[in-house]
């Protein structure tokens, strides 16, 4: 049985650079399903395209279904027979399968996940594979039907939708052609090159030739070695400039789908523009242009950027539009920019009163003197020694958004703080914590460098986050206008990441933090009372939920979600009390990396562990934990032989996990874990623990309790196992 390569390509009209990005993540997932659901073999399926072309290509697709020969389970015998004789049941499954009714048979079967016990009719499904090619056209259509696009538009007298009108299709297996049609268009070999500098359409000898083909006529398909010439040709244009290249994702993501043979044209702006804040001339370059700055650093641009552009053609006039586009911009950046440096911070601050954050919280203003008040309490946990540049800092912290700069450019929130505070001479520490309290802006942002910005950050999104939760705006499903999702994993992020090196941090407790924003917000602090429809306990218990399933996300990027499901469902021991894991999400860090490791390392003593931890869950559920002293088993020297090994076990157990808050606690933990696990299961093997007729059974019991919550100071073994992956 032999395999070959299969090529679908879709041409269209030019795609948008977002549903290019969507198509092509979503494209080898619809392929692969439906060459799995046709019984055909195949090996990697990779999607191929640019702004004029999606594509697929399947390697080693077998030209032959696979057969088919497999047991089915049909109605149950009461339904198939009666009197001994066929019911229309069992000659409808017989022609389901297509076989006769004497073929079929009557089994006993057992429980089995969805399979009820009982006795069932069966029967033999035979089917014989054929050949692949006879499939695939049908396949390839139904395909491209289910591409996933924000929009889609119909044209002509068809019905077919798609993202943009379709103009060529190509369908190969091998050197074969598939025939299919869709959107109107029916199938061949024929394909066409880059637009401008080679239109002409040209055939395709094989599906491996496609690639190798499309480079010939100016069409890098494959994204990422579009993506690799365009940042090295980007790299090459900003060192010849006497810079770096502005590093930035989306940047390199958008301008990969928008070109099919990337061209890199260098365009300059006047010197006086670089008064502006950096953050100004980047946002202006990436907004509607995405264009790549040219730097010296984070803080000094060079008065150049650099356009990729999908043709080679006039360069000279593509510069020139681009200057004109770029000039024209700044332009207006440098009016707002001036004007706004006329304003004093307090009028601004004022302004926010003007802007209502939400009808029943308040306006931005309300806002702001509620976080003010909870950076004070924030920062006496902290033991912060100077609390004044903090609650500077809160104080300031959006008087930028009534700024004329960040009107026209939201996206400069903080940034235009920063500048403006810095031009009224506002300490550093101060104006940076302005800009940064917005951190992490996304998923792979660092989380804010200072006490005085992390400070700040905290207070502003619990106050968002318990505001939002008491007057009942919990998200549901994707709407979150609040970004209460992006809040609350911010929150977390900057536990956790800071919580790692500074032990401050890995003593916030999440409860008592959203029961301060919620005093501000009530009126039990000095916030100002407000009608919420939640009290304080109550909406500490729903902001927990909301955190504990954000945490668990968190957890599971750093470890797996075996291991944060297995570690949420455990506590944090602290102070002397076992916490739930989402209050101290800090401390459980160093424990998700020694988990993680044991796990990889597919370490035996796990299973062990597992088997341990399910015996004394099952005593803890019904037996308060007690750690009794060796006294109180030490009636007899039986009686104290019998037990010591337990006492033994539990109080090394119990003395290795009461402070897992560091890398080397949590791998002290771990060291003595297997040999404790070991020693329990000799026990519970080698002991009757719930003797009935010794009367020390009930404290005997009270111990193995509280070693079951020991070993859930790590994490519940028992989870961890049943989800690793």
């Amino acid at each position: 049985m032999g395999a070959r390569t299969l090529l679908f390509e879709i041409g269209t009209e030019e795609l948008p650079s977002s549903f290019v990005e969507a198509a092509l993540q979503a494209l080898p997932d619809l392929v692969a399903a439906r060459l799995d659901e046709r019984r055909i073999a195949h090996g990697a399926v990779r999607a191929l395209g640019t702004p004029r072309r999606l594509a697929i290509l399947a390697l080693d697709v077998s030209e032959t279904q696979s057969d088919v020969d497999e047991e089915v389970v049909g109605p149950p015998e009461t339904a198939a027979f009666k009197d001994g004789k066929p019911t229309r049941a069992a000659e409808a499954f017989a022609e389901k399968l297509g076989v006769a009714l004497t073929s079929l048979a009557v089994v006993a079967k057992e429980a089995s996940g969805k399979q009820r016990a009982g006795r069932f009719v069966v029967g033999r499904k035979i089917e014989r594979g054929g050949p692949a090619q006879d499939l695939l056209g049908e396949l390839l259509g139904s395909a491209a039907a289910k591409i996933p696009f924000r929009k889609s538009m119909r044209w002509g007298s068809g019905d077919a939708t798609f993202g943009r009108p379709v103009q060529w299709l190509v369908a190969l297996f091998g050197s074969e052609e598939i025939d299919l049609s869709f959107a109107g268009v029916r199938s061949g070999r024929v394909s066409r090159g880059h637009r401008f500098l080679a239109p002409a359409r040209f055939e395709l000898e094989s599906a491996d030739a496609y690639a190798g083909t499309l480079r010939r006529h100016h069409v890098l398909v494959d994204p990422e070695e579009r993506a690799s010439a365009m940042m090295e040709a980007v790299s090459t244009a900003a060192r010849a400039l006497g810079g770096l290249h502005d590093e930035d994702t989306m940047l390199v993501m958008e301008n990969t789908s928008l070109v099919e043979w990337p061209h890199v044209v260098a365009g300059s702006f006047d010197p006086r523009f670089l008064a502006l804040p950096a953050a100004v001339i980047r946002s202006v370059a990436r907004g509607h242009q995405r264009y790549f700055c040219v730097q010296k650093d984070q803080d000094t641009l060079l008065p150049h950027y650099l356009a990729v552009a999908n043709t080679a053609l006039a360069p000279a006039k593509v510069k020139l539009g681009n200057d004109r586009v770029m000039r024209a911009r700044l332009a207006d950046a440098e009016f707002f920019f001036e004007e706004d440096k006329k304003a004093d911070l307090e009028s601004r601050l004022e302004k926010t009163g003007t802007i209502v954050f939400h009808a029943r919280l308040g306006t931005v203003r309300d806002k702001v003197a509620r976080v003010e008040a909870l950076c004070g309490e924030i920062a006496t946990r902290l033991s912060v020694a100077d609390v004044a540049p903090v609650l500077r800092a809160a104080h300031l912290a959006k008087f930028d958004l009534v700024s004329l700069m960040v009107g026209e450019f939201p996206e400069l929130q903080g940034h235009m703080g920063r500048a403006y505070a810095r031009h009224a001479g506002e300490a550093e520490a101060i104006c940076d914590a302005i800009r940064d309290h917005y951190r992490p802006v996304h998923a792979t942002d660092d989380v804010p460098p200072s006490d005085v910005s992390r400070i700040v950050a905290l207070a502003d999104r619990l106050d968002t986050l318990t505001g939002c939760f008491a007057i009942g705006l919990a998200p549901t499903g994707a709407a979150d206008p609040f970004g209460l999702r992006r809040a609350c994993i911010a929150i977390l992020r900057i536990l956790l990441d800071v919580g790692a090196a500074d032990r401050r941090y890995g003593e916030l407790c999440v409860a008592d933090l959203v029961g301060l924003a919620h005093d501000r917000l009530s009126g039990g602090g000095d916030g100002g009372g407000r009608r919420l429809d939640l009290g304080r306990a109550e909406t500490i218990e729903k902001v927990r939920e909301f955190a504990k399933e954000r945490l668990r996300g968190v957890l599971a990027q750093r470890s797996t979600p075996g291991v944060a499901d297995a570690l949420l469902a455990g506590y944090t021991h602290r102070a002397g009390r076992d916490e739930a894991v989402v209050d101290f999400p800090a401390l459980s860090a160093a424990r998700a990396r020694g988990l993680h490791a044991a796990v990889i390392a597919g370490s035996p003593w796990l299973a062990t562990a597992k088997a341990v931890g399910k015996r004394l869950s099952g005593i803890s559920k019904n037996t308060p934990p007690v750690l009794h002293p060796a006294a109180a088993f030490a009636r007899t020297e039986a009686d104290a032989a019998k037990n010591r090994p337990i006492l033994d076990l539990v109080g090394e157990l119990d003395a290795v996990t009461r402070a897992l808050d560091t890398d080397d606690a949590v791998d002290r933990a771990l060291e003595v874990l297997p040999k404790v696990a070991n020693g329990l299961e000799r026990v519970f093997v080698s002991t009757l623990v719930n003797d009935p007729a010794d009367d020390l059974t009930p404290r005997r019991l009270e111990v193995l309790s509280y070693g079951a919550a020991c070993m859930m100071r790590v994490c519940d073994f028992t989870r961890l196992l049943q989800s690793a992956g």
